[in-house]
């Protein structure tokens, strides 16, 4: 009988190590689920946050006007994008170029610095002979600053989900991207240091 009860004992033990090999895949498998979905919410708002640098910088409009770079921003607030993750028409996360496009380094570029070589080239647009309305080189400044100018931007862009608060959200997303930009020496005078 004595050896019936250590049969016994052995299978609850077996039994309750058997049952913490389980536990213990159903808690593994559980953080690893967890794990692939922080990845996909990076994932997404890294190209969230990415697409948005991409439109601001795909327009002028970020060197003429800083404060609203975005062409049609998320729900009128200037500077903003919102993505619509799943297609379903409502946005999940929205991203803000904060703070907004700064200009870290500017110059205008010379006269002798240009490349005329036909009158179709790029450059003749930065010929004072071309801002008083006369066509090609003939007359222009062979000296001095053109009319253009040289630029590098720092674009700052955050992703949170919608609704969010960068205190409140689990998941934020920061990316910072510089560009170099040739600009109308106007738009560096004004709105670079």
């Amino acid at each position: 009988m004595k050896q019936q009860g250590a049969t016994l004992l052995i299978t609850l033990i077996m039994l309750l190590m058997l049952t913490l090999f389980a536990i213990g895949a159903m808690n593994t498998s559980t953080n690893n689920l967890r794990m692939i979905g922080n990845m996909q919410q990076r994932a997404e708002a890294l190209d969230a946050t990415q697409r948005s640098i991409e439109t601001a910088i795909s327009t002028p409009q970020f060197t003429a006007t800083p404060a609203n770079a975005i062409p049609n921003p998320c729900e009128g607030n200037a500077n903003t994008i919102c993505t619509d993750l799943n297609g379903d028409g409502v946005a999940e996360l929205v991203t803000t170029l904060t703070p907004i496009p700064a200009c870290v380094q500017a110059r205008a570029i010379k006269v002798a610095e240009l490349s005329i070589t036909s009158p179709s080239s790029e450059d003749v647009s930065c010929l004072q002979a071309q801002a008083q309305g006369t066509f090609g080189v003939a007359g222009a400044a062979t000296a001095g600053n053109s009319l253009c100018a040289t630029t590098v931007w720092n674009i700052t862009a955050n992703t949170i989900p919608k609704g969010a608060t960068a205190a409140t959200s689990d998941l934020s997303y920061t990316l910072t991207q510089g560009i170099g930009v040739r600009v109308k020496e106007v738009d560096m005078a004004a709105n670079c240091p």
